[in-house]
């Protein structure tokens, strides 16, 4: 099938698909099941795991007071959120994390990061953010922003990231491996080089109607029973000036803070089949991202419709690479 026909094909498949599972369609209380106040909860891939459909990443989190992190923490869990993702390079966030989480670690889902790509570097990275988040382990460890496929060939390479990774699992500090991403060259290659058990990828409106960007990661990463973790889910487009940023200084892009805007881009992202959505980084972002995945309905046929006019009229943060 020729690269044009493939993502219209894809892009036409998960609009219509209104699953989340990899290998069954959920019943509609499954998927309506947050419309009762607590957020549903779906298959990790092949790992066994169920997480919420939102995640609480730790940007969140970074340069709020001890208390607030707590506030914010605890309003999430108690909410049904049982998925946390943080990394190194958020600033204080695993600081703030590790205290706040402390009450429900058990109960929850611990995710992390490294932007290391040497066995030396990874290895300090890992323990320094297992001693700071005060965790026995983590629940997936991933390799953070690979960019490139020189990133990839690096961390699968002699004295790479991955090594650790390996042994790490072996050792019972982390249980699953996985990868973040923001190229779809770099995904694609990430995932034909080994048997990652999940992929945390920009999966955004705009993108994928527009710029036909994310399609073949998502076909891909579904093949291969993966679980899929979605970024940029609210965001809009980029910046066209610097005015904006300072409402929104963890946003390095334009969000969707229009009320009716969030709704149908969250709503989009959760109509494909990911498993959750990671929302931006700003609290008044993640407190709209958990009201309206609490009462998710996947995209009626007319909102579809309008989802994609939205596209239309914006700029993609990323665009389809030319060698996919």
């Amino acid at each position: 099938m020729k690269r044009r026909k493939f993502v219209q094909f894809s892009v036409m498949s998960a609009m219509a698909w209104t699953g989340f599972g990899i290998s069954r369609k959920p019943t509609q209380e499954a998927l309506t099941q947050g419309s009762s106040g607590m957020l549903a909860r779906r298959d990790l891939g092949r790992t066994g795991e169920k997480l919420s459909i939102i995640g609480l990443g730790g940007l969140v989190l970074t340069d709020e007071t001890q208390e607030r992190a707590n506030e914010i923490v605890r309003d999430g869990f108690e909410a049904g959120i049982n998925y946390f993702d943080v990394a190194p390079s958020y600033g204080n966030a695993e600081d703030r994390l590790g205290p706040a989480l402390q009450p429900y670690r058990k109960k929850v889902f611990l995710a992390c990061k490294t932007q290391k790509r040497d066995k030396s570097g990874a290895e300090d990275e890992l323990n320094r953010s297992l001693k700071k988040l005060n965790a026995g382990h983590f629940d997936l460890y991933q390799l953070h922003a690979l960019t490139t496929t020189e990133d990839v060939k690096q961390v699968f390479g002699p004295n790479g990231a991955l090594e650790v990774f390996r042994r790490a699992r072996d050792a019972g500090k982390i249980r699953f491996i996985g990868f973040s991403a923001h190229s779809e060259k770099a995904a694609l290659a990430a995932m034909d080089g080994f048997d990652f058990d999940t992929i945390l990828f920009p999966f955004n409106f705009a993108c994928f109607l527009k710029a036909g960007f994310g399609p073949a990661v998502l076909e891909r990463a579904r093949e291969k029973k993966m679980g899929i973790l979605a970024l940029k889910s609210m965001a809009r487009q980029p910046w066209a000036n610097e005015e904006g940023k300072k409402q929104w200084p963890k946003a390095w892009y334009q969000p969707l803070s229009d009320p009716g805007e969030a709704d149908l881009g969250l709503r989009f992202t959760l109509s494909l089949p990911v498993t959750a959505a990671v929302p931006p980084g700003d609290s008044r972002l993640f407190y709209q991202a958990l009201k309206i995945a609490r009462a998710f309905k996947p995209l009626s046929a007319d909102e579809q419709g309008r989802v994609k006019d939205l596209a239309d009229r914006l700029t993609p943060l990323f665009i389809q690479s030319k060698e996919v």
